[in-house]
């Protein structure tokens, strides 16, 4: 399929709409991630729609000594991967089609999650983010548009922008994709050396261990609740041991701690041993929050969580995250 280069929210609107138009924001230096995201909005389009993909490098989001003026800059090859994924339409617009009087004065703010974790670390980047974000979806005017789950926080303010502020859009979350060996792909991999890239394991090596203690302690307390109720189950059972391996699952996961702090503990536990390694990571915050605010969890806390982590090895800084949920066996 031809792939159209469009420059101008003219040229975008008038072209012929007949389905439902998916839009892929993007800041360019595209991926298989964002190629994985590009192939689930033409599933949602469906044959008869429309997929858009804007690139558009957001001055707004990128703070002093941020790396706006080396942020890459690929068109020629997203139009390319845009067209193999699927897009029927790049929208590739300048500051001057964005933003046209200049930066604006009247901008969309975070709130108190804009503050929090990446608000912390890159003060006014979230204003920033969902100051373009509002422009790109009345310069797109799609029917859905589709973000990753990597960027799990910038992915709750939209959702919450478009809820709070009436944007007549569906928002679509796209689980993260990975490097085999793990990595979270992201356009800022391109800059670590390949030492640097081994010490940036540690991200997701530290989030798998945080998950797989969380599954652990579940599957413990899950084969706890499981001891037989009455005198007479638990002599049938015992014959076959069946008793004595659930009465020692309670006592190992009533021993062992458990809940958010075994989570953030296994997991830190490799963020502090990749802090050692040269080149060392440096951590700038692990966090185990509730993705409705971006606050941390408490221990009785039950539901939906996201347990992430953001960190620098040399002079690039990555983050990542995983989802988890609580209580899901009880």
């Amino acid at each position: 399929m031809t792939t159209a280069l469009l420059s101008t929210a003219e040229e975008l609107h008038a072209r012929v709409r007949h389905g439902r138009r998916a839009v892929v924001m993007t800041m360019g230096a595209l991926h298989e991630g964002h190629a994985t995201l590009i192939r689930s909005a033409r599933e949602i389009a469906g044959p008869d729609g429309e997929v858009v993909v804007t690139v558009f490098v957001n001055p707004l989001q990128f703070g002093a000594g941020e790396d706006l003026d080396r942020y890459p800059r690929t068109l020629d090859a997203d139009l390319d991967l845009a067209g193999r994924a699927g897009a029927d339409a790049v929208f590739a617009p300048c500051a001057d089609e964005v933003y046209p009087g200049g930066e604006p004065q009247v901008r969309v703010s975070a709130g108190p999650m804009g503050e929090r974790l990446e608000g912390a670390s890159r003060p006014g980047h979230f204003d920033g983010m969902l100051t373009v974000v509002a422009k790109l979806l009345h310069l797109t005017r799609p029917d859905v548009a589709l973000f990753g789950q990597k960027d799990a926080q910038q992915l709750a303010l939209i959702r919450r922008m478009v809820r709070d502020l009436n944007f007549g859009v569906e928002i679509v979350a796209v689980p993260t994709v990975r490097e085999e060996d793990g990595l979270a792909l992201s356009s800022r991999n391109r800059y670590l050396s390949p030492d640097e890239r081994r010490t940036a394991l540690a991200l997701s090596r530290a989030l798998f261990a945080g998950r797989d203690r969380h599954a652990a302690q579940e599957a413990l307390c899950a084969r706890a609740r499981e001891v037989p109720s009455t005198h007479a189950r638990a002599e049938a059972l015992s014959a076959i041991g069946e008793s004595r391996a659930a009465a020692d699952a309670h006592a190992v996961a009533t021993a062992a701690p458990g809940g958010p702090a075994a989570v953030r503990a296994a997991a830190r536990q490799v963020l502090d041993e990749a802090a050692r390694l040269d080149p060392p990571l440096r951590l700038d915050y692990l966090a185990l929050v509730d993705p409705a605010d971006f606050t941390e969890i408490g221990d009785g806390f039950t539901g939906e969580a996201v347990l992430a982590v953001a960190a620098r090895v040399g002079s690039t800084r990555l983050i990542d995250n995983i989802p988890l949920t609580f209580g899901a066996a009880s």
